[in-house]
């Protein structure tokens, strides 16, 4: 019994490291696959009726969460990483273009903070000084609508800064960190911490929310629904019954109408953690090979200016 149970572990393994390989090597093809038949999978984009473009949204909506994509996606980390290995300079344009596209992101959607504000001085003025049930703004063609739903609006202003700055947050050093050995420790150590932290929680996390998102998503833009385990060919034969069926409930009767914003965010925040995960990884992995004199190298932080030392990273 001892030795059955032993080949079968490690026909086990050897199963899975035969899979493991297959879909390495399959990402190539795939992703060459990909590029060279754009329109099984992008037609719907032309906002077309035909079957042919609801067989190519199918295709899209099933890739997108697909074992496919991930090792697409997780091969192509590899290569970059090996070749980032062999030329450092190429890594550290990675990590400022990385890093770079974070920063912008999250700078720009900021700003959704001073629109919450401003929004809502301006609800409690309509509400408490000129007792006005609705309110009405726009050049040319208004959008008037009633004052709850500029109220439930606000959440969208505050979901905006979440997903779309977290990773600005991450590069400024913003987080609230919880430190017992880390402070103490070499900066070799550390970068080994910061290493195996964006591999084994930073990467997965983004990958786990993606693939919930992502159906999470779909399912409330279009009908039949689809689901997660539904095989490719399922999703195609899904396609002649298909519409777009774009989720327009609120919480109350006048309220916020867009709560579909917030799934599309849910995935657009998967995607800049995973690719803040590869910038993290691969600046401690640079700063660990260069060491201390490497840290921060590259670094685009914001500053408060002069005099204004003691408050940075606090705001």
């Amino acid at each position: 019994m001892q030795d059955d149970s032993g080949i079968s572990f490690f026909a086990a393994l050897g199963s899975g490291l035969w899979w493991l390989i297959q879909n390495l090597a399959g990402a190539f093809y795939n992703l060459g696959y990909a590029l060279t038949h754009t329109s099984s999978w992008l037609d719907w984009l032309s906002w077309g009726n035909t079957t042919e473009d609801k067989q190519s949204l199918m295709r899209f909506v099933y890739y997108g969460g697909s074992v496919e994509f991930f090792f697409v996606v997780f091969t192509a980390f590899l290569v970059l990483t090996a070749i980032g290995a062999y030329y450092r300079n190429a890594m550290w344009g990675m990590v400022r273009g990385l890093e770079g596209f974070a920063n912008g992101l999250g700078r720009f959607f900021a700003w959704a903070g001073l629109l919450m504000v401003l929004q809502q001085i301006i609800i409690v003025f309509m509400q408490r000084i000129f007792t006005r049930p609705d309110m009405s703004f726009g050049l040319g063609i208004a959008l008037e609508k009633d004052i709850s739903w500029f109220a439930e609006e606000l959440k969208f202003y505050n979901a905006l800064v979440v997903c779309l700055c977290v990773s600005y947050t991450f590069v400024q050093g913003g987080h609230v960190r919880v430190d017992l050995i880390y402070a103490g420790i070499s900066h070799r150590a550390k970068k080994v911490i910061d290493m195996i932290g964006s591999l084994i929680f930073m990467m997965p996390l983004a990958v786990v929310v993606w693939m919930y998102g992502w159906f999470f998503l779909w399912r409330h833009l279009i009908v039949p629904k689809p689901s997660a385990s539904d095989a490719l060919e399922r999703l195609v034969l899904k396609a002649r019954a298909l519409r777009w069926n774009v989720e327009t409930i609120a919480f109350s009767p006048n309220g916020f109408n867009g709560y579909f914003l917030f799934k599309i965010l849910l995935v657009a925040f998967a995607a800049t953690v995973f690719l803040h995960a590869i910038a993290f990884f691969y600046r401690s992995f640079l700063e660990f090979i260069e060491g201390e004199e490497s840290e921060d190298k590259y670094l685009d932080k914001d500053s408060l200016g002069a005099g204004e030392e003691a408050y940075e990273g606090a705001h």
